[in-house]
C-alpha cells in the first residue's frame, strides 16, 4: 500500500485492501456505512457506557449487589 492513500475512495480501492475485504467477505459499501455511523454524533449520547460505569456494574453483579 501506498503512503499517498489520502480518501476512503482510495483506500477501497486499493489492491491488498481488496483482498483482506474479500477474505474477511466485508463488502466496501458496508465499510462506507461504518465509517458514516461512526462519524456522526450519537443521538442518544454513547453507545458503549464510560469504564468506571461498567466496572462497578460488573463489582455489583460479582458481589450480588
Amino acid at each position: 500500500m501506498s503512503d499517498s492513500i489520502n480518501t476512503l475512495d482510495e483506500l477501497l480501492s486499493d489492491p491488498m485492501v481488496l483482498l483482506v475485504m474479500e477474505r474477511d467477505r466485508v463488502q466496501p459499501e458496508q465499510v462506507r456505512i461504518l465509517l458514516e455511523r461512526a462519524r456522526r454524533p450519537a443521538v442518544y449520547g454513547p453507545l458503549v457506557p464510560p469504564a468506571h460505569v461498567v466496572a462497578k456494574t460488573c463489582l455489583q453483579q460479582w458481589l450480588g449487589r
